[in-house]
């Protein structure tokens, strides 16, 4: 029959599955074929909704403005071709998994570390939050009357991903490669599709092509440094399509070796299928003439049917639907599923990346150790529950709007990029000071000039991010970031305090004067008895037996048993007017270790322990409240001495004088409230 603490694991079994040996971290290791989609689906995914980003913003201006997309677009490939060559550069350089945190701490130092890695792990929620939403967008693109739902679905479907990575990294890598791989291929078939019909003389013609948009009114007639001003806003919401890149360096160590090469032959896969599918869904979604615009000014949509109730179509949902026939077609609901499946999926790249830095910065003692721990399953299980709540959070909080979120999104990206590249100039500059082969050299040259192309243009998107994001939410990042800054300074500095405490001295190998035994004592019974005996076995300098007195007939039926039983330890008894235990107890403790520092305190607590959980409630509490204010006291020891009762599992039939049984299987204070005084 299955014991309760068997049963009580029976819902952690269901969702993890068994255990994981410690000496099988190995088989979790991936091949490439499984890294792309884990760690790719991210950028892969943001084809989904980065031209959506842009479109959103050039027709605040009406459809005057969508010339500029097609430029927009090119900045934003040129771009990303940069970033991914930058990071196969600090794949090789750093192997270790820290990714931009790991560069900006050894060529930076501290204070830049941290502010990448409170960027990251802000990056890392936040992607959750945005791909989730986004995919929820594309689930009711199919199915509008789920509209209404928004939020829960969102939430759920966090708790899924959570679950599925909570399972393992292989399992997980298993179950996401194939919606990725189903999206990538649905996408460049789409685009291939509808380039041919253009080709042809059967172009493409989306089912918003036919509205017309009202200006905003503060967006017509932009010229000179205010249209300037408006296309780099727009540009700045397509850079949404670099999300993720970084989560490859920060996952090397999850790849088979050789890991760096696989690293950098995935970032290469990602960054060609990124840019041509990116590229692709641009130039369709201006073929077909999309109109798309805020959701909240829906109704500036011109001939859009219940524009104050009914969601838009997402881009990706017009051009499906207008290539393969109509919202009814087989080819329609392929691109739907697949595009909300790896939307879903591509939060998992945070799943993956976010507990990986948590470790990091746990081991360097910038987070709770807790992070560094890993789980049943080989995963750092604390860091991916941790990271599902935040996400959660952010979801409920923006009712789960992309739009809205979006906002937030890649100033924390672009932190990162920049510092972890102009990092990587200063290491290359370090590297060539010590090389003399004038063939590694020019190597080092290479990568140094594509690192520093990389850190300049990243570094001039974040000031355009910041500047015309600022008002539109992105200050709730930069208010975060300090946030988080500080609380990881905090949190190392008390790591620091510990371990300076912690360090051996003189005085710490120096043995006590004395040693004070004192056995708390309620009535003679057998707990108390078995106490005085451990304690007599322990052989102190001295022995108390303390009683406290509340009421004065049980105190003098208290010392008539203890003379009746002959006991060889004199028994004190403290007075308490008010009727207090804890105090006078640790009052006579106090000055005990006042009259003599060195000498060592031993309180004895004898405690019942009880089999049910429900009996626990029909005792007092004062063993608790004694040991939560002895434990503050220095040079104080508090040992517990268990008596299991009849009813505890596991009872043990020894003899007051022996080990308790439940002592040896790890019963701990929490699992009793029972006391002597109880």
């Amino acid at each position: 029959m299955p014991s309760l603490s068997d049963l009580g694991q029976l819902p952690k079994r269901l969702v993890l599955g068994r255990p994981v040996r410690s000496d099988r971290a190995g088989e979790s290791l991936l091949p490439k074929r499984l890294a792309l989609p884990i760690f790719a689906s991210d950028a892969l995914s943001s084809v989904a909704y980065a031209t959506q980003e842009i479109l959103i913003i050039l027709t605040l201006g009406g459809v005057a403005y969508l010339y500029l997309a097609p430029w927009l677009a090119a900045g934003v490939v040129v771009l990303l071709i940069t970033v991914v060559l930058s990071y196969r550069q600090v794949v090789y350089a750093y192997p270790s998994g820290g990714g931009d945190y790991e560069v900006a701490m050894k060529n930076h130092g501290q204070f830049p570390a941290l502010v990448v890695a409170s960027a990251l792990l802000t990056d890392y929620v936040l992607t959750v939050a945005v791909s989730v939403s986004s995919g929820t967008d594309n689930i009711i693109s199919a199915f509008p009357s789920l509209n209404q739902h928004r939020v829960l679905i969102a939430v759920g479907l966090v708790a899924l991903l959570a679950a599925a990575n909570l399972r393992g990294l292989r399992e997980s890598g298993k179950t996401f490669a194939v919606p990725t791989y189903l999206f990538a291929t649905g996408i460049m078939v789409m685009i291939v599709t509808g380039l041919v019909r253009q080709f042809f003389g059967t172009p493409i013609v989306a089912e918003s092509a036919q509205y017309d948009i009202i200006p905003d009114s503060g967006h017509a007639n932009l010229t000179g440094l205010a249209l300037l001003f408006f296309a780099l806003r727009a540009f700045a919401s397509g850079t949404t399509a670099l999300t993720g890149i970084e989560a490859v360096a920060n996952g090397v160590p999850a790849f088979k070796p050789p890991k760096s090469r696989n690293a950098a032959i995935t970032l290469a896969l990602l960054g060609g299928l990124a840019a041509t599918m990116f590229a692709g869904v641009t130039a369709m979604a201006l073929l077909a003439h999309v109109r798309y615009v805020d959701p909240l000014r829906a109704c500036a949509l011109q001939g859009f049917p219940d524009c104050e109730t009914a969601p838009q179509r997402t881009v990706i949902a017009q051009l499906a639907a207008a290539t393969f026939g109509g919202d009814g077609s087989v080819g329609f609901f392929y691109i739907q599923a697949a595009t909300a499946l790896v939307l879903v999926l591509a939060a998992n790249t945070a799943f993956n990346g976010f507990p990986l830095l948590g470790s990091v910065l746990a081991q360097d003692r910038f987070l709770p150790r807790q992070l560094h721990t890993r789980g049943d399953k080989l995963v750092y299980s604390n860091g991916i529950l941790l990271l599902a709540g935040f996400a959660c959070l952010l979801i409920f909080a923006f009712d789960a709007d992309v739009t809205r979120l979006i906002q937030l999104y890649i100033i924390g990206v672009f932190t990162s990029f920049s510092i972890g590249q102009w990092g990587m100039v200063r290491h290359w500059n370090r590297e060539m000071r010590n090389e003399r082969d004038p063939q590694a050299r020019r190597r080092m040259r290479r990568s140094q000039v594509i690192n520093a192309v990389g850190g300049s243009l990243t570094s001039v998107v974040l000031v355009i991010i910041v500047i015309t994001k600022f008002t539109h939410g992105a200050w709730l990042v930069l208010l975060a970031m300090p946030l988080l800054f500080g609380l990881m300074k905090a949190i190392n500095r008390h790591y620091g305090n510990v371990a300076a405490q912690l360090v051996p001295d003189s005085d710490a190998r120096m043995l006590p004067s004395k040693v004070h035994a004192i056995v708390l004592v309620s009535k003679v019974h057998k707990p108390t008895l078995r106490a005085l005996s451990f304690a007599r076995a322990t052989r102190p300098d001295h022995l108390t037996a303390l009683t406290v007195n509340v009421d004065d007939a049980e105190t003098r039926a208290l010392q008539t048993d203890w003379e009746r039983y002959d006991l060889p330890v004199p028994l004190t008894v403290l007075e308490s007017p008010y009727r207090e235990i804890t105090r006078p107890v640790v009052e006579y403790v106090r000055d005990i270790r006042r009259a003599s520092p060195r000498e060592i305190v031993v309180v004895f607590v004898p405690q019942y322990v009880v089999g049910h959980w429900w009996e626990n409630i029909l005792h007092n509490q004062s063993a608790l409240r004694l040991r939560a204010r002895l434990q503050f006291q220095p040079g104080v020891m508090i040992t517990t001495v268990p008596w299991q009762l009849e009813s505890s599992v596991g009872r043990d039939d020894d003899g007051p004088g022996s080990v308790p049984g439940a002592l040896r299987r790890g019963f701990t204070d929490d699992q009793s409230d029972a006391t002597p005084y109880g």
